[in-house]
């Protein structure tokens, strides 16, 4: 079974901004509904964003207006332009990949750190 990859992630000052990536070899990204999950130290897990095979993005109430997720079929990557970030966004940044046939795929993870 292949993997989903994630990078971008690192420590950013409040305001600042970055930009994750996800990238696989295994899946065609542009038929599952792709998304970005995060989990701070002692939370759940929580969706982030999603973008479905139609393109239709989703975002939580938390992260809109500031963070943007985009999907790239020719490179099979997925990103996600985050903004104005907060403290309160530190967490480790998971890639998923959700279909109706198949069990999630989830990447290692990519620790966001947002801190002055």
């Amino acid at each position: 079974q292949g993997q989903l990859v994630e990078s971008g992630g690192g420590l950013v000052q409040p305001g600042g901004s970055l930009r994750l990536s996800c990238a696989a070899s295994f899946i065609r990204m542009s038929i599952y509904t792709m998304g970005w999950y995060r989990q701070a130290p002692g939370k759940q897990r929580e969706m982030v964003a999603t973008i479905n095979s139609g393109g239709t993005t989703n975002y939580s109430d938390s992260v809109k207006d500031r963070f943007t997720i985009s999907r790239d079929a020719g490179e099979n990557t997925l990103d996600l332009q985050m903004n104005s970030l907060k403290p309160e966004d530190t967490a480790v940044y998971y890639c998923s990949a959700q279909s109706s046939w198949t069990d999630p795929y989830w990447g290692q993870g990519t620790q966001v750190t947002v801190s002055s």
